[in-house]
C-alpha cells in the first residue's frame, strides 16, 4: 500500500496506482472528526454517527484523491451476492431512486468515468477489480458470508458476461480485513465453507487452546481470483489484519457493530 495523504489516513494499492486512468483508495481509522466509538475517520453512512462528521470525513477523502469523484456510490451491503451495474439508469435516477438501486447490493460494476465504486468494511474484505482491456471496474464486499457464496467469482463472471472480461485482463486487489488469526468461527461456519466445496486444509486452522476453527478469508478469496485465471503478478493483497491492528483500522469484532467503518473505492478518471 502507498500513502495518498501525509498522515497516511488514505492509502492506495500499488498495482492500481500504476494506471493513471484510475483513482483508488482505502482508509484507516485516523485523520477524521468523528467521536467516541466512531473515532475518527468514520465513513459508514449507514451507521448512527453524526451526519455532519461523516460529511466532513467524506470531504477529506474526496479532496485526497488525484481526481475528485463526480459521484460516490456507497451501497447498503447485506452480506449477500447481489450485484448492481452502475450505468445510465442509475445516473439519471433521483437520489432516492439511487439509494434503492444499491440497497442490498454487495458488489458494483461500471464503465462510467467519474463514478467511484465503494465498499464499506470493518473486518470484512474489500475487493477491487480493474479490467484494463475493456475499461471496466468493480468492487465487492466479502465477509465470510459473501466469501462462502463466492462473491468475488460472481463479480468477475458478471464482468465476463457483460463486457467479455477474462482473467488475463484483470488486476485484483484485496484491502485490509480480518485475517485467519482473528477470524474464530463456530462449527456451523466451518461446515458452511466445507459444504460449498472449499478446501478446508488450505483455508482453515484448528486452535487447540480454544477448540475453535479459524478461517482464512484472504486465501479463500484469492483462490477465486486464481480460478478466474488472474495472474499472480496482477493480484495485490494489503496483508493488513483489521482485527489485530484495530487501533489503526476499524474492527467490528474488537469495537462492536456501533463503531466506525472504512471505505475502499475505485474510479475511472474523467481526465483520461
Amino acid at each position: 500500500m502507498i500513502a495518498l495523504t501525509e498522515d497516511n489516513s488514505v492509502q492506495a494499492f500499488k498495482l492500481l496506482s500504476a494506471h493513471p486512468e484510475l483513482c483508488n483508495f482505502t482508509t484507516t481509522r485516523h485523520g477524521g472528526v468523528s467521536k467516541g466509538s466512531y473515532s475518527s475517520f468514520n465513513l459508514g453512512i449507514y451507521g448512527n454517527d453524526d451526519p455532519e462528521c461523516i460529511k466532513q470525513n467524506l470531504e477529506k477523502l474526496c479532496s485526497a484523491l488525484p481526481e475528485r469523484p463526480a459521484l460516490l456510490v456507497i451501497p447498503h451491503q447485506v452480506h449477500n451476492t447481489e450485484i448492481a451495474v452502475i450505468g445510465e439508469e442509475y445516473l439519471n435516477a433521483s437520489e432516492e431512486e439511487r439509494l434503492q438501486m444499491v440497497d442490498g447490493k454487495d458488489a458494483l460494476i461500471t464503465t462510467e468515468k467519474g463514478v467511484c465504486l465503494c465498499v464499506t468494511t470493518a473486518d470484512c474484505i474489500p475487493l477491487l477489480f480493474y479490467d484494463k482491456t475493456h475499461g471496466v471496474i468493480a468492487s465487492s464486499h466479502a465477509g465470510w458470508r459473501g466469501t462462502v457464496k463466492r462473491i468475488a467469482k460472481q463479480t468477475l463472471e458478471k464482468m465476463h458476461e457483460l463486457y467479455g472480461t477474462e482473467g488475463k485482463d484483470v488486476i485484483a486487489c484485496m484491502g485490509p480485513g480480518i485475517s485467519l488469526a482473528g477470524l474464530e468461527v463456530g462449527d456451523e461456519v466451518y461446515l458452511e465453507f466445507a459444504n460449498h466445496g472449499f478446501p478446508m486444509e488450505r483455508i482453515s486452522e484448528w486452535k487447540r487452546n480454544s477448540h475453535k476453527y479459524h478461517i482464512n478469508l484472504w486465501i479463500a478469496n484469492r483462490m477465486q481470483f486464481k480460478e478466474f485465471g488472474i495472474p499472480d503478478n496482477q493480484i495485490e493483497l494489503a496483508g493488513i489484519c483489521t482485527y489485530l491492528r484495530y487501533q489503526d483500522y476499524f474492527s467490528a469484532r474488537r469495537m462492536g457493530q456501533e463503531s466506525g467503518r472504512a471505505l475502499t473505492g475505485i474510479m475511472l478518471r474523467i481526465e483520461n
